[in-house]
Order: C-alpha cells, then structure tokens, then sequence
C-alpha cells in the first residue's frame, strides 16, 4: 500500500545534505540519547537519532522532515556502525520518510477498520484539496500517504499528520482539517467527535462512570477492603 518515494539525484542530494552535522540544541539530545546505553549498545540508538536528525531537517526545510542517505551515514558514524545497518531500520519504520515530505505529511490509514467506517471518503477530502497518494503539493504544504494500520480502529477513520493523530473523522471533517492546516492554525487532535474525549463510548461512558472526573475507590463497594489489592 505504501507509494514508491521520490529520491531526488543522488548528486543534488549529496551537495545540499553531506555535511549535515547536529546543531548545538540537538547535539546535547544527541548526547543525553548515547547515554541511555551501555557502552557497545550505541546501535540501539539508530531510532531515536534517525528521528532526532529527520526533525532537524524537517527544521532547515519547513518541513515534517526526512533522512537523504548522507544524513543516514551520518547517524551510522555517530553509533559506529555500518550504514547498512541504520539504512535497514530507517526502510523497516515508516516513521522515517526516505523523499522529500510537505510542511504536513497527511497518512491516511485504508486497513479494513478504517475502510468499513469510512476512510475512502476521507481520501477523497483529500483528492477535492489536490492531493494526490504519493505526491506533495505544489505548495509544499501537504504530502499524501495511504498506511496500514495506526491502531486507532475504536475512533475510525482516521489520520496522522505529523506527530498528531485526527481521528472519527468524515470527508467535512477532513476538509475542516486540511482548511485549517492552510490557515496556518493548530486543529484540536484526537477525536473530532463534539463531546468524545478518546475512544469511549458516543454519548458517555457506561461502565465504572465514577471515574470520569476523580480517582474514585470502587473496593468498598465490591466487598473488599481498601488494601486487599495490596495483600494479594
């Protein structure tokens, strides 16, 4: 279901990213990631680098980021490793954008939970704005992508764009989204459901209501003693 990304040559590439280096603010995260590892662990870091370094891209191009190669073999230099080896992890996550992405990087999730509930109308919010799978828009504001499952199947159809997930979404809803995106405002995440906070039931929850609004103690009610949990 993924799209075939677009690399651009490898030579424009190399003269715009091959001295990528950290900048001050993310070399001192660089360093404080290193350092939840025991040393000869270093490899353990390659996914929270590859995202450290797709973001400070992402910063320098006003996008949602993405790792050209040189920033790939930059990363292996810096856990000592082959490039090989962070290359099969940044091609195994589809977190990690391997082309060029638009400002908003609108995933789409098309498994079957989505699907049943609508997803097909919210890729077609996302056909009316000019958006194409695969592509990004002449603006450089979005880029299309259809994914397998992002596990939200409770509050379906729905969308990651960038870090936030949007989710009980329709094709109004959607173009809502994307309108407000273009406006340059920050849309509420999670549920687009008036009155639905996560995934609970529409109209309210049904069970264990007194736990809505404070940390409430069911044992008495339920026979047991308020340290019964403990003994057992």
């Amino acid at each position: 279901m993924a799209d075939t990304p677009q690399i651009p040559d490898e030579t424009e590439v190399r003269a715009r990213w091959g001295a990528f280096a950290w900048t001050d603010e993310n070399k001192a995260k660089r360093d404080a990631v290193l350092a939840r590892y025991p040393k000869g662990r270093e490899q353990s870091a390659s996914i929270p680098l590859l995202d450290l370094a797709q973001r400070q891209v992402g910063a320098e191009t006003d996008t949602q980021g993405w790792l050209p190669v040189p920033v790939i073999e930059f990363v292996a230099r810096e856990i000592g490793v082959p490039y090989m080896r962070v290359y099969e992890v940044a091609t195994f996550y589809t977190m990690f954008n391997l082309a060029p992405v638009g400002r908003y990087h609108v995933q789409v999730c098309g498994t079957t939970p989505c699907m049943l509930r609508g997803s097909d109308d919210v890729l077609a919010a996302c056909k009316n704005k000019g958006l194409i799978k695969g592509k990004t828009t002449p603006d450089g504001l979005f880029t299309l992508t259809e994914v397998e499952c992002m596990g939200n199947c409770a509050s379906a159809p729905m969308v990651q764009i960038n870090d936030d997930n949007f989710e009980d979404l329709s094709y109004d809803r959607t173009v809502a989204l994307l309108e407000a995106l273009e406006r340059g405002e920050h849309p509420k995440a999670g549920s687009q459901e008036p009155g639905r906070h996560t995934v609970e039931p529409y109209g309210g929850p049904t069970t264990l209501t007194a736990m809505v609004n404070e940390n409430h103690d069911y044992r008495p009610e339920w026979g047991q003693t308020a340290n019964a949990g403990a003994e057992a």
